[in-house]
């Protein structure tokens, strides 16, 4: 009868655990970078700024662009966890961005965005209204990091939120 009891006790704390039910979440210390994406796919831009409008203050910030890279090409020696995969990047004639903005709120906010060639002559000046959202790092389950957004211009000078 004791070992009954034992048997059962072992039962009901293995269903109560479940995996891991009830117990909190661990949540690390990583950060969030906070601000607004630019990704551009005009060829011919090489700087650019924009500035964010927020309740009546507004920032100019300064873009510094970087190439952007995509993946053309995989490779594994099998199929099993242990086994090894690599990637080949190349340039996709495209450019990013990232600008820091410590402050930027959850609701709307607007950008100016201005886009240059290498002579100077503005190849994008247009605006756009995006809705930075809070990034969880971490999973939803955990406090979220900060706000983010991004814009993204086409080949043809088109500017959409994304």
């Amino acid at each position: 009868m004791g070992r009954r009891i034992w048997v059962l006790g072992v039962l009901f704390l293995a269903a109560a655990c479940g995996t891991n039910a009830g117990a909190p979440k661990a949540c690390t210390l990583i950060g969030t970078m906070v601000g607004l994406t630019v990704d551009v796919d005009h060829p011919d831009v090489v700087s650019g700024s924009l500035e964010v409008c927020d309740g009546g203050s507004c920032a100019t910030h300064e873009l510094v662009l970087h190439e952007s890279r995509g993946i053309v090409g995989t490779t594994c020696t099998g199929t099993s966890p242990d086994d090894t995969c690599g990637a080949r990047s190349e340039p996709t004639g495209g450019k990013h961005a990232f600008v820091v903005i410590p402050d930027l709120p959850t609701t709307p906010v607007t950008v100016a965005l201005k886009l240059l060639d290498q002579s100077g002559s503005a190849l994008v000046d247009r605006g756009v209204t995006v809705t930075p959202e809070m990034a969880y790092p971490n999973g939803p389950d955990c406090p979220g990091g900060g706000p983010q957004a991004g814009i993204s211009v086409g080949a043809d000078g088109s500017v959409t939120a994304s």
